[in-house]
């Protein structure tokens, strides 16, 4: 099957078909993370959006990107919560390259209604509240990015966590929330090492975010992404207060964005 760039005029169903035959006919999997992102390029113009938080995965990706002159949008969600160390590091990527990063914030009403309801701090209580908070702050936010795109395209790595390894795949279709549209998700460095990645990034001078040097492997709200402790493992940090409690005995520490749809 040879790839051409999705039409306007094609029904949901004839989207769908092409979209599965994309993964069913073509070797995506065996594709490295630069011709991944030049394919999904060609095949999406406008439509394939690299969603990113800045950790060494997006920013590399975007390097990646920029170097080729692709035709991709970049993106990040801002919970109204981020670190100011993520506010500047977004200027930062934007003056460095040169494109525009499209911040996808929540509706204001959304988060206001959540905050009476369950009052400010509501991820503390309990499991359920911390994912709903990450719902209506990024969870919908997201889907609202994903109504203007055919191709989401992640940083996710198996080397990140256990249940990333068990599930994700370098290419895989998921369901757009509320609908019968189907998205393409890429994850082009999904086979990536630590190592492999770090040897990019200083090979290539990518950007790298202030918070590493502060101890955090990832980054998220500023309440609930701490830097981790020698030993522990890199995805602790995330709703710290949940390691002890154990609520939940086999906690993914996911915000939502990747379960698998």
């Amino acid at each position: 099957m040879t790839a051409r760039a999705i039409e306007e005029n094609e029904s949901i169903e004839e989207r769908n078909e092409r979209l599965a035959g994309y993964i069913s006919d073509l070797d995506l999997e065996g594709m490295s993370a630069p011709a991944l992102l030049r394919w999904a390029s060609e095949v999406f113009p406008g439509r394939a959006v690299l969603n990113t938080s800045f950790q060494y995965t997006g920013t590399a990706m975007i390097h990646m990107a920029m170097s080729q002159g692709l035709d991709l949008r970049f993106a990040t969600l801002d919970t109204l919560r981020l670190h100011p160390e993520t506010y500047a590091f977004i200027a930062e990527v934007q003056g460095r390259y040169g494109c525009e990063i499209e911040v996808i914030q929540p509706k204001r009403g959304d988060v206001q209604r959540m905050i009476e309801r369950h009052g400010e701090y509501l991820f503390f209580d309990s499991k359920e509240k911390q994912e709903h908070c990450c719902q209506v702050r990024k969870d919908w936010p997201n889907n609202a990015l994903l109504n203007t795109a055919d191709c989401w395209i992640s940083g996710q790595r198996w080397d990140q966590s256990e249940y990333r390894k068990e599930t994700a795949k370098k290419a895989v279709l998921i369901g757009e929330y509320g609908t019968r549209r189907q998205i393409l998700k890429l994850n082009p460095l999904v086979d990536w090492s630590e190592e492999q990645l770090m040897e990019y990034v200083e090979g290539h001078d990518v950007p790298v975010h202030p918070l590493y040097d502060q101890g955090y492997p990832s980054f998220g709200c500023i309440i609930c992404a701490t830097p981790v402790r020698p030993g522990e493992h890199k995805r602790a940090g995330r709703w710290r207060w949940f390691n002890e409690r154990r609520e939940d005995g086999d906690d993914p520490k996911e915000c939502g964005l990747h379960y698998n749809i």
